[in-house]
């Protein structure tokens, strides 16, 4: 069912025009153009996903004409308003061969954490996985809240050495190594080396 309020309405006036061909965008707009594509695919308006999400107003009108810089936390919230895959929010030109630079595609860097993710690869529709590459630093932990039911998550540490905490048992990774784990229970990653880095493979049924 579709939601609206008085003060907006599915189309806003601000950013209604087509978006530029997803080649051309920064990581910033790509993010503001699939937001927004959810956002209208969903039936809602952006004062129902603000309040969906606990954010303001205007921070999600930001995050939709692309002049805003979400953290992680804010994004994961945002896909949680609209019943989505983070990855759906996060998603680049798909492409038959691609090199992908870092420096190129949606960062979200955490607001709790010295940590950044990266969306490497989003699930096809024909598979159910989502590729990121974690930069974390020693000091506080990652927390993270279970996600939806079945998740299971993949991690190979590339550089550095980390801690990951899930089931009430500490697993300490080192360069190489590979762990897996079921991502729908509380989970926590702690960088224990500076320049850490991994890969995360988020599998959901």
């Amino acid at each position: 069912m579709t939601s609206r309020s008085n003060d907006d309405s599915l189309n806003d006036s601000k950013g209604d025009s087509d978006p530029a061909p997803s080649s051309t965008l920064s990581p910033s707009q790509q993010i503001a153009a699939a937001l927004k594509r959810e956002r209208l695919r969903a039936g809602l308006s952006l004062s129902e996903v603000a309040r969906r999400a606990g954010i303001g107003k205007s921070t999600m009108s930001g995050l939709e004409t692309g002049s805003g810089n979400p953290s992680l936390e804010t994004m994961w919230a945002l896909a949680a308003a609209l019943d989505i895959p983070l990855a759906r929010l996060l998603d680049p030109p798909p492409h038959e061969v691609a090199l992908q630079h870092v420096g190129d595609m949606p960062s979200l860097p955490s607001t709790t954490a010295n940590y950044v993710a990266t969306l490497l690869s989003p699930s096809p529709t024909n598979a159910r996985r989502d590729v990121y590459f974690i930069q974390a630093e020693p000091g506080e932990p990652r927390e993270s809240q279970p996600h939806p039911q079945g998740t299971i998550e993949h991690v190979i540490l590339g550089r550095g050495a980390a801690r990951i905490e899930v089931l009430g048992k500490s697993y300490d990774l080192g360069v190489g190594d590979y762990l897996t784990h079921p991502g729908d229970q509380p989970h926590r990653f702690t960088a224990l080396a500076p320049g850490t880095n991994a890969v995360f493979v988020v599998e959901s049924s």
